[in-house]
């Protein structure tokens, strides 16, 4: 359980909390038998399951001895400590996006496999700049150059997960086949974004299957999800994400995740082959020359 891939201090702080919470319920210890060992409230080991606070060290000693598994003290304090000293790499896009949405860039950063189906727009870690400008004032007119300019930075900034060294997250991204005839008023905005997709595709870890229009309605007739897996900490759940116009919403539950997983996998099924994807690609930035 090391850190190398998962080095993201907000996503090792959602799973410590996360985790502590399932080894309890896993001990069968309730809240008031854990804070009565730690002589503390049934608030504060709230607190430490929600994530609000991260254990002290001893604390974290203590409640893995009474949960029995005194084996993982040493590897779940390395992780403590990275929760606790590390740095986010979007710290200094502070402000740029919404609090709630530093737990996606989180997991974005730190996980292994990426996969998502996307039904209006190309996914933003695929986006060249001048498309992520069209769509960003597309879904807000209100904002400001500088504003927008930050938000593309930010957004450019996410795409250096694609070639993170070492591993690279596996990435499956299933677009319906609309995406390609819209989403930029100028059409060499749109040919030069299917030329990057083009060139993602080559990427070893990245693969981009395009769905049909004359398949609908279909499993993903409800919009555009994600699912982003951390199989590196153990117990850490696959995240089911789906995007808001006011709030992003984080699905951790097995049996949500469990249905994302199995429409993923119904849309995987009924979509194009990487191969002749990337033929889809290329012949429609050919038709915008």
């Amino acid at each position: 359980m090391g850190t190398s891939a998962s080095s993201s201090p907000t996503a090792l702080r959602w799973y410590i909390a996360l985790e502590l919470g399932r080894l309890r319920r896993q001990a069968g210890l309730t809240l008031q038998q854990v804070a009565q060992r730690l002589g503390t409230s049934t608030s504060h080991v709230g607190h430490l399951e929600k994530g609000r606070n991260l254990p002290a060290r001893a604390e974290l000693e203590v409640l893995l001895d009474f949960y029995q598994l005194g084996d993982r003290i040493p590897s779940f304090a390395e992780l403590l400590e990275s929760a606790r000293t590390g740095k986010d790499w979007w710290l200094s896009f502070e402000g740029v996006a919404p609090p709630w949405f530093d737990l996606f860039l989180g997991l974005e950063s730190s996980a292994a496999q990426i996969e998502s189906y996307d039904s209006h727009v190309i996914p933003g870690l695929f986006q060249t700049p001048a498309y992520n400008e069209a769509v960003i004032r597309a879904e807000d007119p209100d904002l400001t150059d500088s504003e927008i300019a930050r938000r593309i930075e930010l957004r450019q900034a996410r795409q250096g997960v694609l070639t993170r060294e070492p591993d690279p997250p596996s990435v499956w991204s299933i677009l319906d086949e609309s995406i390609l005839y819209g989403a930029a008023d100028s059409p060499s905005i749109m040919r030069e974004q299917l030329e990057h997709l083009d060139k993602m595709t080559r990427l070893p870890n990245v693969n981009v299957l395009i769905l049909r229009m004359s398949t609908r309605p279909h499993a993903g007739s409800n919009g555009t999800f994600k699912i982003l897996s951390l199989p590196d900490l153990i117990g850490a759940p696959a995240v089911a994400y789906t995007d808001g116009m006011v709030h992003g919403t984080y699905y951790e539950d097995s049996d949500a995740v469990l249905r994302y997983r199995n429409a993923l996998t119904r849309l995987h099924n009924m979509a194009v082959s990487p191969e002749e994807s990337q033929k889809w690609i290329r012949r429609r930035a050919e038709e915008l020359k």
